[in-house]
């Protein structure tokens, strides 16, 4: 029967939703609802002009050609709005809480990754990417070090708002 009970709490971290942990500080939970903000109209405005933001990425001429080119650009979209959960406190089960952490984290690097190459690699083009082709943003040095701020944001938000916390917590009672 042990070997049941031990399935039984495993399974609980995959489908059992839990409050999040409450914000070390007010600032956190404010810095966290900034950047899932940003998120969220970075999310909108790329798939609002999804086929053009795909191209936009064809366009940089990233190795591994189209494919992997639209890869990226839907995969950029995919951990943005994965990465919102966990960034609005929203209640979800511990691995997915993980999951929203990294993705917030994976975003900022990608973005960091991906406004270094244009800017070596591809300087001509119209726009950066972050809001799709809705706007264009000329890239330029104010890429990358954004992108930073978005690594910053996910960095603050992932110390304040961390899910190791409330496991502490949890074991203690």
């Amino acid at each position: 029967m042990r070997g049941g009970h031990a399935y039984t709490q495993n399974m609980k971290l995959f489908v059992s939703a839990t409050t999040a942990p409450p914000p070390r500080t007010q600032n956190v939970a404010l810095i966290a609802t900034f950047y899932a903000g940003l998120l969220t109209a970075m999310v909108v405005s790329q798939l609002f002009t999804f086929e053009e933001f795909l191209q936009h990425f064809v366009v940089l001429d990233l190795p591994g050609g189209r494919a992997v080119a639209h890869f990226v650009g839907a995969g950029i979209i995919f951990l943005e709005f994965l990465a919102i959960p966990f960034l609005l406190r929203m209640a979800l089960s511990p691995a997915f809480r993980w999951v929203s952490l990294a993705a917030g984290w994976l975003t900022g690097v990608a973005w960091l990754a991906l406004s270094v190459w244009t800017l070596l690699n591809a300087p001509e083009v119209s726009t950066i990417g972050f809001l799709g082709t809705v706007v264009d943003l000329t890239p330029g040095w104010w890429a990358p070090l954004l992108s930073v701020g978005f690594v910053i944001l996910a960095a603050w938000s992932s110390w304040g708002m961390s899910p190791i916390g409330l496991a502490a917590k949890t074991s203690r009672k």
